[in-house]
């Protein structure tokens, strides 16, 4: 659960809404709650995993 406290001498609601914001995308709360949206197997997620890590890789070599 995340918690945020609003002060009111420092910004306010305003800043209390900002740091929520942040806190949300670095817990990644958002992105853990799309991928519960719709089950996916096991095999699928691992094939998109090894995708992604060759996709990765192919672009670090064409850096160098």
């Amino acid at each position: 659960m995340i918690v945020v406290k609003v002060d009111s001498k420092k910004g306010g609601i305003e800043r209390a809404l900002k740091n929520y914001k942040y806190k949300v995308i670095k817990t990644k709360q958002l992105n853990n709650l799309r991928e519960g949206r719709y089950h996916e197997k096991d095999t699928t997620k691992k094939r998109k995993q090894l995708q992604k890590a060759k996709y990765v890789e192919k672009r670090k070599g064409l850096e160098d």
